[in-house]
């Protein structure tokens, strides 16, 4: 997937083009950055068929069977080639956050300051050594798609996998609190 700022123009579609469907190479324009993900493009292809779904999906090796994220060419445990999307719980843990107090993107201005956490998934954790896990790196927002605010984000919180529509078929996975009891004590940045 590309980002980039979207191209000036006027705000609705091109004459012509009103009722003609969007192909899916066309950008989705999100918070005022152009959002694509080319058919022939299998690193993130995939992932975003089964957001699209309402499923959230990770590579598992066909080989050694560990998962991994981001999706990559080859697996980082094995160095095999061979891999499959694996569907997960999309359930975790908070392992680490920032609050970001200074918008570099405009469109993300008025979510200042907002989070950006790593989830580390229920799944495969600890292997295979005590450190690992499979780790995104995501939003972390309300029901509405507003920004979690600061005093309820904590390493060690409970998140689930939430589905945001953001227009002509594209679907970004993000993060949200889900009310379940931490394993472990919460730590918060102090302030």
């Amino acid at each position: 997937m590309t980002a980039g700022p979207a191209a000036p123009g006027p705000a609705g579609p091109p004459p012509g083009r009103e009722s003609v469907p969007q192909a899916k190479s066309d950008p989705v324009v999100y918070r005022g950055m152009a959002l694509i993900v080319p058919e022939t493009d299998s690193e993130w292809h995939g992932y975003f068929e089964a957001a699209r779904a309402g499923r959230l999906v990770v590579r598992r090796c066909d080989d050694c069977g560990r998962l991994r994220y981001p999706p990559g060419a080859g697996c980082p445990w094995c160095a095999s080639l061979a891999w499959s999307w694996a569907p997960v719980s999309g359930r975790g843990a908070i392992h680490s956050y920032e609050i970001v107090v200074q918008a570099i993107q405009p469109g993300f201005r008025d979510w200042t300051p907002y989070p950006v956490v790593v989830v580390e998934l229920d799944e495969q954790r600890g292997e295979p050594t005590p450190d690992d896990g499979v780790r995104l790196v995501t939003n972390l927002v309300t029901p509405d798609f507003r920004p979690e605010p600061e005093e309820r984000v904590a390493i060690g919180a409970r998140v689930a996998v939430c589905f945001q529509p953001v227009g002509a078929g594209l679907v970004l996975p993000q993060f949200r609190l889900s009310g379940e009891p931490p394993a472990a004590p919460l730590w918060q940045f102090p302030g």
